[in-house]
């Protein structure tokens, strides 16, 4: 990967995840952010989503200077633009977006619809 590569996928991770770490750590915390998301091939839905584990993922990101960020860490910030752009393109619910598992969905991946 070079550093061209990684400064256009900083610079698209920062539009992308628009809520700051302290942000994102307290909806982490929320149930309707621990209730959303994929949970697992198993289809018995228990366990951490994989939203909510890369809520956790981001926040470590946004706390780490960016030379020291690992090329793991650059493949998690393109996977968060790539969920957050295709999921807004899908536009959500028609009513009632604030309260939407679309929008916690999203959320956990460190972006708010709404702002």
């Amino acid at each position: 990967m070079t550093d061209d590569d990684k400064d256009q996928i900083a610079k698209d991770f920062a539009e992308a995840v628009n809520m700051a770490p302290a942000e994102l750590e307290k909806f982490l915390d929320t149930d309707d952010s621990k209730r959303v998301g994929w949970k697992g091939e198993d289809g018995k839905g228990k366990g951490e989503s994989v939203g909510h584990e890369s809520g956790r993922r981001i926040v470590a990101i946004k706390r780490t200077k960016k030379a020291d960020l690992t090329d793991a860490d650059y493949a998690h910030m393109k996977k968060v633009v790539g969920y957050v752009h295709r999921h807004l393109s899908q536009g959500g619910p028609a009513k009632d977006k604030a309260h939407s598992d679309w929008r916690y969905s999203l959320m956990n991946w460190g972006h708010d619809p709404l702002k």
